[in-house]
């Protein structure tokens, strides 16, 4: 495993990390046959594998179901060999303001770490930010007091939309900005990863495998994402002249980029953990291939999880 800088947070995160929705609730593309919440037994067996591979960022959040409780019970025992990150509650930010505002980040943290069964969080993100939320500042005052008070090391925001991210770098304050970035969807290339990397913030990217679509499961798409379907067949064919697998190219695509400290991966497989684990290290893509793949060109409406017709 590779190891990289987050940012001005100077944790060296492993170029591969791992998201833990899929552990707590069913999550992605829906496949016949296929279980997609795995048993906590199961869970457990993929949390201590991702560590004995070199996984050192966990990733999760209070809204992933069970998610924050399996972890506690599975990696008790671990706690110093991993960077944990998880996010304040929020299904949404509107009509939180003043003392309902603090009073809710407040009883996200304490839920977290009673879940996680730490005593610290490493990174604290605020979940799916907006702009609004960030430049009130209320939110982040609240959140450097919980740092004061020890409850967490760093800081920082998820995001959808290229708004939310340009206000947290604006803002100055966030330690760290997680979004989502593959080979697809590629429309925070032009300003919010080289101002990231301009102002030292560290970038944790999701949604490299776009919820399971850039892997076999693209055939499972719905009639609804045609288009989407259409662009997956597009990239696969031209994996087969590259010797490459659909997961492993989009994950080479990400890792190349030089503002990305650390590549999300969401399974709740232990041999696609240890495929993908595979892939750090493997090198950037070749300017030919590259230029193939930005001529893919996908609706936006199409690129957004949020809007798919399943969970």
């Amino acid at each position: 495993m590779n190891y990289r800088r987050l940012g001005r947070t100077n944790l060296q995160v492993s170029e591969i990390s791992l998201g833990t929705v899929e552990l707590g609730m069913d999550y992605g593309i829906p496949v016949q046959g296929e279980h997609r919440q795995p048993s906590e037994a199961d869970a457990a067996r993929l949390l201590n594998r991702a560590l004995d591979l070199g996984v050192n960022l966990i990733d999760t959040a209070r809204v992933y179901g069970e998610s924050e409780a399996i972890i506690g019970r599975a990696l008790k025992s671990r706690r110093e060999e991993y960077i944990l990150a998880t996010k304040i509650a929020a299904l949404s930010w509107e009509g939180y303001t003043g003392k309902g505002l603090r009073e809710h980040v407040e009883t996200s943290i304490t839920e977290s770490l009673r879940s996680l069964q730490t005593d610290i969080i490493d990174i604290l993100y605020i979940h799916n930010a907006t702009p609004e939320l960030i430049q009130r500042g209320e939110i982040v005052e609240i959140m450097q007091r919980a740092q004061q008070v020890g409850y967490a090391c760093f800081i920082g925001t998820t995001t959808y939309g290229e708004a939310a991210p340009l206000a947290v770098l604006k803002d100055g304050r966030f330690d760290c900005v997680q979004v989502a970035y593959n080979l697809l969807d590629r429309q925070f290339e032009e300003r919010v990863l080289p101002l990231a990397k301009e102002n030292d913030v560290g970038i944790a990217i999701r949604s490299v495998l776009l919820k399971g679509a850039l892997t076999y499961r693209y055939t499972h798409l719905p009639e609804e994402l045609r288009e989407l379907r259409a662009a997956v067949e597009a990239v696969n064919s031209l994996c087969g002249a590259q010797a490459n697998s659909l997961p492993k190219l989009a994950y080479r695509f990400v890792l190349a980029h030089p503002a990305v400290s650390t590549a999300l991966v969401g399974t709740s497989r232990v041999h696609e953990l240890q495929e993908i684990v595979s892939f750090a290290g493997c090198g950037a893509l070749s300017p030919e291939l590259l230029n193939d793949i930005r001529e893919i060109v996908v609706h936006p409406d199409q690129l957004n999880p949020g809007t798919w017709p399943f969970q």
